[in-house]
């Protein structure tokens, strides 16, 4: 189990190592320059040798990988050109808006999804079935802005029921938590039922069944135990997919979180802090994947094999 453990921490390792390194690249192999890239053609010289002293880029290659890195060892990841703030300050800023988007909509995908693969496997080929996959194909096949404006138009605009958007309040959050949570439970449900399907199949279910249980309890109480394993890693992955920010979902309903901060310096051309959101966003997703080994490992011990 600890050669396993430390065997992904290494392999982890080696993968943030080498994003850093490509997101170094990438930023300094811009045709002219990094400069010339924000500011445009246009920028007049003063401008010009002013932004590339402060961003460094009148010192060789070498070194300024150095600096890079000695910056990252210290959680420095430079400075906005546009707002002229520390960028771990601006992420640091929006981060939690974007943990508790993401947590209620993993909150209700869970939920939603355990919830129609358990039914959908206790009546297969029903009706109950079939609006299960129904609405797990939309959720999953559906454009995630186009799910988001129809939801604002019916619940927010016609009915009045929820803000249409904002982020100041809880109600706030129920549209946006849909929107992304219900690919999400799409693709939980359509697992999970294909899993429990198979293991009602089994000759240990079958025995069971045998002895005169009841079907919802052998799907819940023998099933269910076996599928939901392959369905823990798609969880983890889920979650932390989502902490590296919803840009278009985000964008839509006007919340300040990593992936409007990734738009906003994008469309503003602010390398330094579209550099250290792609930083920050691997870094979280590396982790995650790396506990979701670790967890899967533990439930599951021939996985270590």
């Amino acid at each position: 189990m600890l050669y396993f453990i430390f065997k992904r921490c290494i392999e982890s390792t080696v993968v943030i190592l080498g994003i850093i390194l490509i997101t170094f690249i990438l930023m300094n192999i811009i045709p002219g320059n990094a400069v010339t890239a924000m500011m445009g053609k246009k920028i007049d010289k003063s401008t010009y040798t002013r932004v590339v002293n402060e961003m460094g880029l009148e010192k060789p290659v070498t070194e300024r990988f150095e600096n890079y890195i000695s910056d990252l060892s210290k959680g420095h990841l430079g400075k906005s050109i546009i707002m002229k703030r520390d960028v771990i300050d601006l992420i640091a800023e929006v981060l939690p808006n974007t943990f508790k988007l993401t947590i209620s909509s993993i909150i209700f995908a869970w939920i939603i999804g355990i919830l129609s693969g358990i039914l959908s496997a206790l009546f297969p080929n029903g009706y109950i079935d079939r609006v299960m996959t129904f609405g797990s194909v939309v959720g999953i096949s559906v454009p995630t802005f186009l799910i988001a404006i129809v939801l604002q138009y019916v619940f927010a605009y016609k009915l009045n029921l929820v803000p249409i958007s904002g982020f100041s309040s809880l109600r706030q959050l129920i549209l946006p938590s849909i929107v992304i949570g219900w690919g999400m439970s799409g693709e939980i449900s359509r697992v999970l039922r294909a899993n429990m399907i198979e293991i009602c199949e089994k000759e240990f279910v079958q025995l069971a069944k045998s002895k005169g249980r009841r079907d919802i309890g052998v799907v819940v109480f023998h099933s269910l135990k076996v599928s939901i394993l392959p369905v823990l890693t798609i969880m983890m992955l889920q979650f932390t997919s989502l902490l590296g920010g919803a840009m278009i979902t985000e964008s839509i309903f006007g919340i300040p979180g990593i992936g409007t901060l990734s738009v906003s310096a994008l469309t503003n051309r602010d390398l330094p802090v579209l550099q250290g959101v792609i930083l920050i966003g691997t870094l979280v997703i590396v982790i995650g994947n790396l506990i979701a080994d670790i967890l899967y490992s533990i439930i599951d011990p021939r996985i270590r094999v």
